[in-house]
């Protein structure tokens, strides 16, 4: 550590300690693959109603493999109703129709087409996703789990969706919805465009007429659930998209705070909205990555102005929302080089002196939970509320510039209610193109 500078070497200092007191406090975890062993371990969490599990990357097998057993549990031993993930409403809806045994649904977009396709179509959640449905099959359609999208970019599939909608239960009001999204319709295959073009001034905003259709479908609430209650929930879920991703797409270049706030907000809404709908006994698991699960409040995010859905899931539940981040030192992951670029298999370097990870790696301890709410461990608690570095891998991954493009500064104590370490993880393997031959139309990963 002779090379690093004194600002890293403060951040190193302590190692040695943290990992002692880590080693000591931590339950071992079974493999994965070992779903009921590895979910049971999570049960001390189950009276939760929001449960948030995260990632260190968007593109590590072990860690999708983790969500799915401990949701397996969730739902099985603790009556968890909703999954609701970091992807887009219309794609993760053709997965809840077929988990849910519902029909198929109208869409021009196939499932998982927009970059990047791997992260949610993967045999990762296919295996998971049919799980649910066999889970599904034997209870009364009213208490099927759920699985449900979070995200803000379906701009032009929401839009899709609303008027495939609106043509069944209201051609006039079809008609009129046409005439207000046309604003955007030069924009749909790029719908960043259309915020450059607004800042610009190049083009007029659509806000107006965003907001005029989700009020009409608003308004028209009462008579449309008459005709078929989830059928409008849907719809209206959309408009809402719709009237976020047109305001996301025009703040996105006035600075990443902004837009990073309006896409976790709308994340949190919706989720509430899905919560609201299912009734009091709602209880949901979000899967997402770390930088949106946990707490931000105790981050460099957080410390320059940015929120989180894990930090606004804890203010509005309390002790009713865990907070479950996971890390790993090495390995391998699915990711590109840029934004649009082809998917690569990349070796993930080993772990910073002065990160959280090097500490669990110190530990010599493959898998583990440890729980940092739990009051007899103040003393790890105590060592973890020092700032460290912790990485941060999405879509795009950097190993020549990882300093600066995947490390930031947190508080791990503060920022995750439990920490789950794979010391090293492997690639998650993406779904081939084709539709397999015979599959029904309801196949979630169809292309």
């Amino acid at each position: 550590m002779a090379d690093l500078l004194p600002s890293e070497l403060f951040r190193a200092a302590g190692a040695d300690e943290t990992a002692d007191a880590i080693r000591h406090a931590c339950d071992s975890l079974p493999p994965p693959e070992k779903a009921e062993a590895f979910g049971a371990m999570f049960d001390r969490f189950g009276g939760a109603r929001v449960i948030l599990l995260g990632e260190a990357t968007h593109g590590s097998s072990d860690f999708y493999r983790a969500r799915a057993a401990i949701t397996r549990q969730l739902i099985e031993r603790h009556g968890f109703n909703i999954v609701a993930v970091e992807a887009d409403w219309p794609d993760a809806a053709r997965i809840d129709r077929h988990v849910r045994h519902r029909a198929a649904g109208i869409y021009d977009e196939e499932t998982f087409t927009r970059f990047p396709t791997w992260m949610w179509r993967n045999e990762e959640v296919a295996t998971f996703a049919e799980w649910l449905r066999q889970h599904n099959a034997s209870l009364p359609t009213d208490r099927r789990v759920e699985f449900r999208g979070l995200d803000v970019y379906s701009m032009y599939a929401s839009i899709t969706a609303v008027l495939d909608y609106l043509e069944r239960v209201d051609p006039l009001a079809a008609d009129s919805a046409r005439q207000r999204y046309g604003c955007l319709t030069p924009w749909q295959a790029d719908p960043a465009l259309y915020g450059r073009s607004v800042v610009l001034g190049h083009s007029n905003t659509c806000e107006d007429a965003v907001v005029a259709q989700l009020k009409s479908i608003l308004e028209n609430r009462l008579d449309y659930m008459r005709k078929d209650g989830e059928a409008y929930f849907d719809a209206a879920q959309n408009a809402r998209i719709v009237r976020t991703a047109e305001r996301y797409y025009r703040i996105m270049y006035r600075g990443s705070t902004e837009s990073w706030n309006l896409r976790d907000r709308h994340m949190f809404d919706t989720l509430q909205n899905l919560m609201n709908a299912r009734g009091p006994r709602a209880k949901a698991v979000v899967w997402a990555h770390n930088s949106h699960i946990g707490n931000a409040a105790a981050t460099a995010m957080g410390w320059q102005g940015e929120f989180n859905i894990g930090e606004l899931c804890r203010t509005a539940y309390r002790d009713q929302a865990v907070l479950i981040g996971f890390g790993t030192d090495r390995g391998t992951v699915a990711a590109a080089d840029d934004w649009g670029g082809r998917m690569q298999v990349k070796r993930v370097l080993p772990s910073r002196p002065d990160s959280f990870e090097r500490v669990f790696r110190q530990t010599g301890i493959a898998r583990s939970l440890t729980v940092l709410r739990d009051a007899k461990h103040g003393e790890v608690r105590e060592l973890l509320s020092k700032p460290r570095l912790e990485r941060a891998i999405g879509v795009v991954y950097r190993p020549e510039t990882e300093i600066y493009s995947h490390y930031f500064e947190a508080v791990l104590s503060e920022q995750f209610d439990a920490y789950v370490w794979f010391e090293e993880t492997r690639a998650i393997t993406p779904l081939p193109a084709p539709r397999p031959k015979g599959s029904p139309d309801t196949y979630p990963f169809g292309v």
